[in-house]
């Protein structure tokens, strides 16, 4: 069918790598590509065999320049971004450059500034219109399968939806007493930052976690969670029919909050620049250097995930709620592919959305989120590829 481009090569890439590998009819071919090209070779090494070829190459995203001459080498059809959020831009522009289709998972954001807001990729609609080429925004999980929740619910249960409660819960131990189970720059940066949600046609902004809850989550029981802005409110807020409030919450436990509020206390989640020995340093990227990195967590994390919407609002001209939801195992996720369910949940939808542009199911030139599309070709290939969904049409509902 084609070939795929995977730029970085850090947990979330190995998932995608794997999962495009259990497609071969519509990953004929992948290319593994990072700044470290000995990541992307051991990689290689543990998928080689199968019926996906598995090429390699050493690229430094921030540059778009070194980006096309890759892409113009490998010719892929598609390139998947699950890079650092700050080179979505860089690689945007090399895939307009080359004409080529694009997917990530995360929007951008400046480096400078834990701001999140789809503004810079929404910039360049007319240009990949005029390209004729696809970018799909946002298709890990959350943003991601979480839009596409929502695009389901409205497109089968819904005449309008006038509230979705997004929980994003995480059951797992890894055994650190402090450990991040995605990229610790961009978990510390998201969960320090403000929070936010949308009511009544606006933004209204929190103090970061200002607004704490208790839901009682199937499996993994009843959970502390956090309201905090995340990037997929400012889209469903113009796609969604009807909606009057979006809200996202994720769980953390009491011993994650109280370290990082000691780190935050001593300056070490700051991403001003201070001087060390005569060298300029980030303080949040060194303790990222210092934290155990996410991918190696996947043999030790054991319990479940549980990610879902609780949507509220009208069918036929009566009010109804539907909660649709995925549960994954740390550990089954590890045998599978070597990471725990957190990379999991990241990756497989990452491999969805490409496998949805590659095949022409959601092919359309320009700029959009997954939830433009049909939700039904894509929570269908969920069943097959490792993250079937539950569904509940009378949930406990969030006050």
């Amino acid at each position: 069918m084609g070939k795929a481009m995977i730029i970085g090569a850090g947990a979330v890439a190995s998932v995608v790598a794997h999962k495009c590998c259990q497609n071969p009819d519509v990953f004929e071919e992948i290319c593994i590509a990072s700044r470290t090209k000995s990541k992307c070779d051991a990689l290689k090494k543990e998928l080689d065999g199968g019926k996906t070829r598995i090429e390699t190459a050493q690229v430094d995203a921030d540059h778009t320049e070194e980006l096309v001459r890759l892409i113009q080498r490998v010719k892929p059809d598609i390139v998947i971004n699950v890079a650092l959020p700050y080179q979505d831009l860089t690689i945007m522009d090399a895939c307009l450059e080359t004409k080529v289709d694009y997917v990530d998972t995360a929007n951008y954001e400046p480096p400078e500034t834990a701001h999140f807001e789809y503004k810079w990729q929404w910039a360049y609609r007319d240009r990949f219109e005029k390209a004729g080429i696809t970018a799909l925004l946002g298709s890990g999980f959350d943003p991601g399968v979480t839009g596409v929740y929502s695009a389901y619910a409205q497109k089968h249960y819904f005449d309008e939806i006038h509230s979705i409660d997004i929980v994003d819960a995480n059951a797992g131990d890894h055994g650190y007493k402090f450990a991040t189970n995605f990229n610790p720059e961009i978990n510390i940066r998201e969960v320090s930052a403000k929070g936010s949600y949308f009511q009544d046609g606006q933004f209204i902004e929190t103090e970061p976690m200002e607004i704490k809850r208790v839901y009682d989550l199937p499996e993994i029981g009843p959970k502390d969670i956090y309201l905090l802005h995340h990037e997929e409110l400012e889209s469903l807020a113009q796609n969604i029919r009807g909606i009057k409030q979006i809200r996202f919450w994720m769980t953390f436990s009491q011993s994650y909050l109280d370290h990082l509020q000691a780190l935050e206390d001593v300056g070490m989640t700051s991403i001003e620049p201070i001087e060390f020995e005569g060298k300029q340093i980030v303080p949040l990227q060194f303790l990222k250097a210092v934290l155990p990195d996410p991918s190696t967590l996947g043999p030790s994390t054991k319990g479940k995930t549980n990610i879902g919407c609780i949507f509220q609002g009208v069918k036929d001209g009566k009010e109804r709620t539907y909660y649709v939801y995925n549960i994954c195992d740390h550990q089954v996720c590890y045998r599978e592919v070597g990471s725990q369910a957190v990379a999991y949940t990241a990756g497989v939808p990452a491999m969805i959305g490409a496998m949805m542009v590659l095949t022409g199911k959601w092919k359309k030139p320009g700029v959009h989120n997954v939830e433009e599309f049909d939700p039904d070709p894509f929570m269908d290939a969920m069943n097959h590829c490792g993250l079937p969904w539950q569904e509940n049409f009378n949930p406990d509902l969030i006050d």
